[in-house]
């Protein structure tokens, strides 16, 4: 059986491919410009799923991978290591919070949460405590498109409740924004401590389950009652790590220490796959042993490839270097100035702004294949999914490119919002 398909013999992410349109494609990139094959250039509005926070093909990245393809692409982990990966160990330990010090090296988001997944679990099994099997996670979370990523994401308004069949059963709780859902959370968690292995958000902001966000101190009172139920928390800071959010990690807004922690997307400035669980003294304590199957039993192939780690190197240089958080504030400054006129728009339900994050939200989701098209039209690449328009740019963008953005998003939800004229 030959099916045509639009793209031939790829299969696109989240995509229907038997109605789908032709993807474009892209020949270059420079800054946060996008070239297409066809001549056009896009302004890049969301810096390819958040990852490009320096833009596009900075020198100082690719001078640095290009000297290390020279010397030493890949080495198996096992056994062996390597100056890029032990620096770059060095320095995230430096740069978080607390005693979150040991640093495990893999290749997606969402291996670095099954791997939070599975040093917890195995964090009981190791201290000689059984049937802690579940993970209490928040509705509206998004975590990854893995199994057990999967199953810690928002069980009915997510991507995967297709497979809910498929996925462990994991507790599920309200963001303790009021005195109602924080004692229903105290209360499940109190139920459910003796099968609870841990507790995962995603602090500030909800990403892909709809840019949802929350203010620190929601935060704190999720770690609080960890705390006071004795669960590790782990939070997932693919998405806000980096500077996103205004600092460099989401969980110093709340002054609050998770006991791990998960990077990747922006980790490497958007050049190659690279991701990081990175877990306290107290967890990694629980596998320090005599006993060889207390190890935590897990390695990519190509966890800590030598590119992805001098990439991410010379990413932190950059943040030490050039004045990243500080653009990054500003950026939510125009946002929250360009965008906060959109709440008068019929048919608009919300307009959200936290650090270089600016989403829109529809009362009602409109026909994105239009919005799309009408955007694009406008010379700009933002993809909205769901009822969100929202813009994620590098934080390097510049006034003008970003005004562009702005612009471009407000008059499409002007003309296009359902209930607008």
């Amino acid at each position: 059986m030959t099916l045509a398909t639009p793209a031939g013999h790829l299969w696109r992410p989240y995509t229907q491919m038997r109605h789908a349109a032709a993807p474009l494609e892209a020949v270059a990139t420079h800054g946060t410009r996008i070239r297409l094959a066809d001549g056009r250039e896009l302004v890049d509005g969301i810096a390819s799923w958040w990852t490009a926070v320096h833009g596009y093909n900075h020198p100082h990245i690719a001078g640095a991978v290009a000297e290390q393809l020279a010397r030493m692409p890949h080495v198996m982990f096992g056994g062996l290591t390597h100056a890029p990966a032990e620096a770059l160990a060095r320095r995230l330990a430096a740069l978080l919070p607390g005693d979150l010090d040991h640093v495990f090296l893999s290749d997606s988001g969402s291996v670095a949460v099954e791997v939070a997944l599975k040093m917890a679990a195995q964090m009981w099994i190791n201290r000689g405590v059984s049937g802690r099997t579940k993970v209490l996670a928040f509705r509206g979370g998004y975590h990854g498109d893995t199994m057990g990523a999967m199953s810690v994401c928002d069980p009915e308004e997510g991507m995967h409740r297709r497979f809910g069949a498929y996925l462990p059963s994991q507790i599920f709780c309200d963001l303790p924004r009021g005195a109602a859902e924080t004692a229903a959370l105290d209360a499940a968690l109190a139920a459910y401590r003796d099968t609870l292995a841990a507790v995962i958000v995603e602090p500030l902001v909800q990403g892909a389950g709809g840019m949802r966000t929350h203010p620190p101190e929601v935060l704190a009172t999720i770690a609080g009652l960890a705390r006071r139920h004795g669960l590790p928390l782990i939070a997932d800071e693919i998405f806000t790590g980096f500077g996103r959010t205004g600092t460099l990690f989401a969980c110093e807004q709340a002054g609050i220490v998770p006991d791990i922690l998960c990077l990747s997307k922006a980790l490497t400035g958007g050049t190659m796959a690279l991701a990081a669980t990175v877990a306290r003294t107290e967890v990694f304590a629980a596998f320090w042993s005599e006993d060889p199957a207390a190890a935590l039993m897990h390695g990519p192939t190509f966890m800590a490839n030598p590119l992805a780690c001098a990439a991410a190197n010379a990413s932190l240089d950059l943040f030490e270097t050039e004045p990243r958080l500080s653009q990054a504030r500003a950026i939510a400054e125009r946002l929250a100035a360009g965008l906060a006129p959109l709440r008068r728009v019929p048919g608009v339900a919300d307009v959200r702004v936290l650090g270089a994050i600016g989403a829109v939200q529809f009362a009602r989701a409109p026909d994105l294949a239009v919005l799309k098209a009408e955007l694009l039209a406008r010379g700009v690449w933002v993809r909205p999914f769901g009822d969100i328009v929202y813009l994620t740019p590098a934080l390097t963008i510049d006034a003008a490119d970003l005004d562009r953005l702005i612009e471009a998003v407000a008059g499409v939800v002007t003309e296009l919002a359902p209930g607008s004229t």
